[in-house]
């Protein structure tokens, strides 16, 4: 473990390699678990303000379920999540081409909008867990994810290189350094 700031990041961040390989995957990320993806009451309410411009990229039975259900849901463990579709998938996930994408992110892409998607889903599959004094971030190596981990060992590619804006997204640009910092000169993974 690594401690920079008030987060303890797993060592997996620094030593394992990923890339995600969306063809292979088929962003199963927006479908698979037990509950939506985590927001924060910020992000709700700027998924709410961006709604407009969102919605045109989702599919009308997502459209409903966020009628029906609302921005966000509390899940089983009391968490804040998107809702889902049919209890499976992502209420603002599409499908274009047989891959799941996200449609808050599409309308950011399109420069439309100036929230690009939950910090939970962009970190992924990065899981932070924030506890009062501090937040554990670590590296959910879940089996939908083995095209990634094949394609970042084939790249070559160090995982906290793959998500560098997430995460200074999440914890700002000198964090970040410091990260990197400490994967350049400690002898892990090596």
């Amino acid at each position: 473990m690594l401690e920079i700031g008030r987060a303890i990041v797993s060592l997996d961040i620094l030593e394992k390699k990923f890339l995600c390989d969306l063809l292979k995957c088929k962003g199963a990320c927006c479908i698979e678990g037990d509950s939506g993806a985590p927001v924060t009451p910020d992000e709700v309410i700027a998924i709410q303000e961006a709604y407009s411009e969102i919605v045109p990229n989702i599919p009308e039975n997502h459209q409903e379920e966020i009628e029906k259900q609302g921005f966000a849901v509390i899940d089983i463990e009391g968490d804040l999540v998107t809702p889902l579709v049919n209890n499976k998938q992502c209420a603002y996930s599409f499908e274009e081409k047989g891959v799941l994408k996200c449609g808050i992110e599409k309308a950011f892409l399109d420069g439309k909008i100036t929230f690009r998607k939950p910090v939970s889903c962009h970190l992924f599959p990065i899981r932070v867990t924030e506890y009062k004094r501090f937040d554990a971030v670590n590296y959910d190596q879940i089996d939908i994810c083995q095209p990634g981990r094949e394609c970042g060992k084939s790249e070559k590619l160090p995982l906290y290189i793959f998500l560098k804006d997430p995460l200074i997204r999440k914890y700002g640009q000198e964090w970040y350094e410091q990260l990197e910092y400490a994967a350049e000169n400690m002898p892990v993974g090596k």
